[in-house]
């Protein structure tokens, strides 16, 4: 076995990983209905994979290879689990899944969305539909969705654990609900979808974040294709694309990271953000202002600022202003002070945001602190700004906005 084979195995392993394992734990938990156990057998069947495959050589279809190796291990487990004649319909189910997985070596058939609505069910908690599609369907660790929702690691954990537990107990079909039941759901989905993005594209200079943005925008727009007429869907996939947009134009050829001011606008997606622009009419059209759409139209609003030149920042801070009043959210308020910096100033803006000060989320929240040292140099509080910079760049996982923070900085002497 050479080191090179090895490798080989790895870099496939991780590609699955990365691209196909909220599709595999769907289709392993469509029949058996329980998240807990296909998440076990796939972790089983990707450690297999690390022995065999650099003897033998990495499948033409790594996906189908992984799924027939998990659905063997549920097998096996049904088996100790169960007399053969209580499992003999499940065993059938199972090896009839098999079946089909070899005969269609091109495509694991994707039944994601059908999950993430499973996993929006009423009968799991409210708050941890989110989090449950976040993990179960895109693969996020417990770790990255306590950032997201601002919630300790280890609380979620176990939040997570009791809720995988409630989906199988409760016997939920995995299934896309029907019309009526999917106003109630709907928000959740949205809601994962979205955060997924947010990661990806959060963290840019992390291996392989691209694929989860671009894997949220797809599911984006599996959900509007599914609901052309919710017009919340229509409005996140547009904040979606309004940011996607702008891709490019994040970070210098040397990877240096630039801020919305300092973008070269020529290097924006025209066709995205007209897409985008079309998808907002749309849902304003359809119905009442949500978060996404409420959201989206700030995106747009910047975009008309920059491109047009246009001072849209007295409707950005009224943007804010409801979406505060919707979501009631830190985050919120935190950029709708940085908008208001521009209309009223610095001072302002720090007023705003002193309350976000006894919310212990703030605390290892970087933008918060980042923001903060930003108005408190243009206030000329100097001191106080550095100390700020100094706490944002201890809570930066990203090189390049580590440094840009750090020049910022670094200014302040001069």
């Amino acid at each position: 076995m050479s080191g090179e084979a090895e490798k080989q195995a790895q870099r496939a392993a991780e590609r699955v990983a990365r691209e196909s394992y909220g599709r595999l734990v769907a289709f392993l938990a469509a029949r058996t209905r329980d998240v807990a156990g296909a998440e076990d057998a796939l972790a089983d069947a990707f450690a297999t994979a690390l022995r065999r495959w650099p003897k033998d050589g990495v499948p033409a279809n790594p996906d189908a290879w992984l799924l027939t190796a998990a659905r063997r291990r549920q097998t096996d487990a049904r088996r100790r689990g169960q007399t053969r004649r209580a499992g003999e319909p499940m065993l059938k189910l199972i090896a009839e899944e098999i079946e089909e997985a070899a005969a269609l070596p091109e495509e694991i058939p994707d039944r994601r969305l059908a999950l993430m609505f499973a996993c929006a069910h009423p009968a799991i908690e409210v708050g941890m539909r989110s989090p449950l599609i976040l993990q179960t369907i895109l693969g996020l660790t417990a770790e990255a969705i306590a950032a997201t929702f601002l919630i300790p690691p280890s609380a979620m954990g176990q939040r997570l654990v009791r809720a995988k537990t409630r989906l199988r107990d409760a016997g939920i079909p995995f299934r896309v609900p029907e019309r009526d039941e999917l106003p109630e759901r709907l928000g959740a989905v949205l809601e994962a979808i979205y955060a997924a993005y947010a990661q990806g594209w959060a963290d840019i200079a992390e291996a392989g974040t691209s694929d989860l943005a671009d894997e949220a925008i797809w599911l984006a727009r599996l959900v509007v294709a599914l609901l052309p007429e919710a017009p919340e869907a229509r409005g996140m996939l547009a904040l979606m694309l309004y940011t996607e947009a702008r891709r490019t134009a994040r970070r210098s050829p040397d990877g240096a990271y630039i801020p919305l001011e300092d973008q070269d606008t020529g290097l924006w997606d025209d066709s995205l953000i007209a897409e985008a622009e079309a998808l907002l009419r749309a849902a304003s059209a359809d119905g009442p202002s949500g978060r996404y759409q409420l959201e989206a139209g700030i995106q747009s609003a910047h975009i008309a600022r920059r491109l047009r030149g246009a001072n849209t920042w007295p409707a950005i801070v009224m943007l804010y202003d409801h979406l505060l009043s919707l979501t009631a959210s830190p985050v919120v308020a935190l950029n709708r002070a940085v908008a208001l910096a521009e209309v009223d100033g610095p001072q302002a803006a720090l007023a705003a945001i002193a309350p976000l000060a006894e919310d212990r989320r703030m605390a290892g929240y970087q933008p918060h602190w980042a923001a903060r040292a930003a108005l408190l140099a243009r206030a000329g509080r100097e001191t106080e700004a550095a100390d700020a910079y100094q706490r944002a760049i201890g809570l930066t996982t990203d090189d390049a906005v580590r440094r840009y923070l750090a020049a910022q900085r670094a200014r302040l002497a001069n």
